[in-house]
């Protein structure tokens, strides 16, 4: 029981935080990480989640971009992504640049600036579009520039985690055979869901339907089994499923999902039209609501119990932690917006507001910093709570940004 007893506090504070999001009209992600920061320090919550806790935000995260990409146009994605590129080089150039140079100057050491860079470097996607799905800005051309940027900057990102670690470790060299295997790996994962979407689930149509096992297939068929009655069960096998093939191919499972979600689209729940029911309407609402109000929020507190507050130590790398975090801050807004106004044709207000969205930093930043800090002790003590704060400090700025700049992105629209 004690691990449903978690979830139930979890669960209590996802109350309170919505409340005081109501309240003081925030965006309720940033309540969520502030409760988990809480409920940690104060001990309600362990430093040590147990796996349980753990699978359940990992598919809280794995809803969330599942239902972001069920609502997003696939065309538009697609679109998005020949827009995006200078945002996701210059985007993450800039801030390995920013966070090198300052572990550098702190501890003079090669290795340890290596991968604190790495860990500042790639964007927490699911933190801003979270938060731009709570402002009501997540079908929007800055939301998707933001996403395909974050797409390209993670598999960027895969790459250098290859090259960076094992130089840092000292277990290898650069390797070419290295660096193409997972570019190899990239491309193939875009091309294996490029041909789901294509051609396998819709094979009803086209030269497809001509092969006996494969042509009578059609994700409709399985959606409408039941009269209906499994279309949300399919649509979370489905999420699933591409999330361990993302996972399988060094994504994070958040990746695949979002591509899941791409594939789908609404003519599929054209069935049973005797029921007289909108099946894509009803499952869209039943998938926001998991993702959104129940399930996914586990996610953001669970993020949040990543900050452990010991005061001497804080109060050590504090000034540190704040010169790092305010050139990040300048940093990352300042070349995302450039690129995103000058290689991706973005207006003056979407170009800023990608600015803003690509603050956050989450997954891969943890990634790094538990092989640094765990797995082969390269950085100390001090360079891991530096991290841990500056991830803290700038993943508020999101929430607090994208709401502060709303209503100035909004008269644009």
């Amino acid at each position: 029981m004690y691990d449903l007893t978690l979830l139930a506090i979890i669960w209590a504070g996802v109350f309170a935080a919505a409340f005081a999001a109501h309240r003081s009209r925030l965006t309720p992600v940033l309540w969520y990480l502030l409760l988990g920061a809480v409920l940690v320090n104060v001990g309600w919550l362990p430093r040590e989640m147990p796996s349980f806790i753990v699978d359940f935000a990992e598919l809280g995260i794995i809803l969330i971009m599942f239902a972001l990409g069920f609502e997003e146009n696939t065309n538009n994605f697609l679109s998005g992504i020949k827009r995006s590129w200078g945002i996701a080089f210059f985007g993450a150039v800039v801030p390995f640049c920013v966070a090198y140079g300052a572990t550098f100057w702190f501890w003079n050491d090669v290795n340890t600036a290596l991968l604190c860079g790495l860990a500042m470097t790639a964007t927490a996607v699911s933190l801003t579009m979270v938060s731009l799905k709570s402002e009501g800005l997540h079908q929007t051309p800055a939301a998707t520039g933001i996403m395909t940027s974050a797409v390209l900057d993670d598999i960027g990102s895969l790459a250098l985690v290859a090259i960076l670690v094992p130089m840092a470790t000292g277990e290898a060299a650069i390797s070419i055979p290295g660096i193409g295997l997972v570019v190899g790996k990239a491309l193939l994962f875009f091309v294996l869901i490029t041909i789901l979407g294509g051609w396998l689930f819709p094979a009803r149509h086209g030269w497809v339907s001509r092969f006996p096992l494969v042509g009578p297939f059609g994700l409709r068929n399985l959606l409408a089994m039941g009269r209906g009655e499994y279309t949300v069960l399919a649509l979370l096998l489905i999420a699933v499923l591409v999330a361990i093939i993302a996972h399988g191919f060094g994504f994070h499972p958040a990746v695949g999902a979002y591509m899941a979600g791409l594939i789908i689209k609404q003519e599929y729940f054209d069935y049973h039209p005797d029921r007289q029911v909108d099946f894509y309407q009803q499952a869209k609402f039943i998938i926001d609501n998991m993702a959104f109000s129940w399930v996914g929020p586990v996610f953001f507190v669970a993020l949040g119990t990543r900050l452990i507050f010991d005061p001497e130590i804080i109060l050590d790398i504090l000034p540190q932690g704040l010169l790092l975090f305010i050139g990040l801050f300048i940093g990352q807004i300042l070349s995302a917006c450039l690129a995103a106004r000058y290689t991706g044709h973005f207006d003056w207000p979407s170009s800023w507001m990608i600015g803003f969205g690509m603050l956050g930093r989450a997954e891969l930043a943890f990634v790094v910093m538990d092989i640094a800090y765990v797995q082969h002790s390269i950085i100390d003590t001090d360079a891991f709570y530096l991290l841990m704060l500056t991830t803290f400090l700038l993943n508020i700025s999101v929430p607090i940004s994208i709401r502060w700049w709303k209503y100035r992105f909004a008269a644009s629209l």
